[in-house]
């Protein structure tokens, strides 16, 4: 149980979901995108969001600023959320800016604002969940396209969900997080989606 713990969490790593997030959102929007404008989006979401935060992450580790892998200790959130926060203003200019795709951009303006949230948080001395911000986000996106498209995406929401469960019984079993943490790592990453429907579903 703990090996598969283990591997829920890896596989489902909070700096892959913006990725994710993108993928799900080409495969389901019936809207036209030329393969090349796709290419490039997820390229630049890839290295953007994904490579850069990694090897920071891998350079703070070496450096000894980082001492956990899962950032469980709280002074040591501040400085890779900071860098979250920095690549996903560059991914709302740069890469999804609401002219390209502003579905998109509304997805990853959410997730600016629950890396924002987070980042109150840890000042306020609270550790969130951050894996549960991150699928809760990823999840409540895809909601929300199902909804601006018209589509019956069930399955892939009742996955979604599956996952949630998953994500959350991993944590705590692993001792990572408690149920406050957990429940208050899902809310901030569902309200700043859901609040944003309002401007695109």
């Amino acid at each position: 149980m703990r090996l598969t713990s283990k591997l829920i969490s890896t596989l489902f790593n909070p700096i892959l979901m913006p990725l994710a997030g993108a993928l799900l959102y080409f495969f389901i929007s019936p809207r036209f995108t030329p393969e090349q404008t796709k290419k490039l989006i997820l390229l630049g979401i890839l290295v953007i969001n994904v490579i850069i935060p990694y090897l920071f992450y891998l350079l703070l580790r070496n450096l000894g600023w980082i001492t956990h892998r899962d950032l469980s200790n709280l002074s040591e959130r501040k400085i890779p959320l900071y860098l979250c926060i920095m690549v996903t203003c560059i991914t709302l200019i740069k890469i999804t800016p609401s002219e390209i795709s502003f579905e998109l951009y509304y997805f990853f303006l959410g997730v600016l604002g629950t890396l924002i949230s987070c980042q109150i948080l840890v000042y306020l001395y609270f550790k969130a969940s951050m894996h549960m911000m991150a699928i809760w986000g990823l999840t409540t996106f895809v909601i929300g396209l199902s909804i601006h498209y018209h589509i019956n995406i069930t399955p892939l929401i009742a996955i979604l969900i599956l996952c949630v469960g998953a994500i959350a019984t991993s944590r705590m079993y692993l001792k990572c997080h408690t149920t406050e943490e957990i429940i208050i790592g899902s809310v901030i990453g569902i309200v700043p989606q859901f609040i944003l429907f309002g401007f695109w579903v």
